[in-house]
């Protein structure tokens, strides 16, 4: 297969190498489509996600919001992200 990169996305690899972040181009590449198949993965889950909330609420099983599950959620979603990051950390 062969892929023609704009002048802009070749510096950018060339700028990874010389950072010492990538050891060639084909390495920038496969990070990129990496990075771009877990969001696809993620983006399948949430429309996933969607789907079965938009059912339950058919079925009247939605629930009440209020400022406290909010909050929760909120602090539950950091707490997520927070290990996400860590977790990608200690692999790079």
């Amino acid at each position: 297969m062969e892929i023609h990169l704009t002048a802009d996305q070749e510096a950018f690899i060339r700028e990874g190498i010389a950072s010492g972040r990538f050891q060639n181009p084909q390495e920038a590449v496969q990070e990129a489509l990496t990075l771009w198949e877990e969001r696809e993965r993620r983006r399948a889950e949430i429309l996933a996600s969607i789907d079965k909330a938009e059912a339950s609420l058919v079925e009247g099983k939605g629930r009440t919001i209020t400022a406290k599950s909010v909050k929760t959620l909120a602090d539950t979603i950091k707490k997520r992200g927070r290990a996400r990051l860590a977790r990608n950390r200690s692999n790079h």
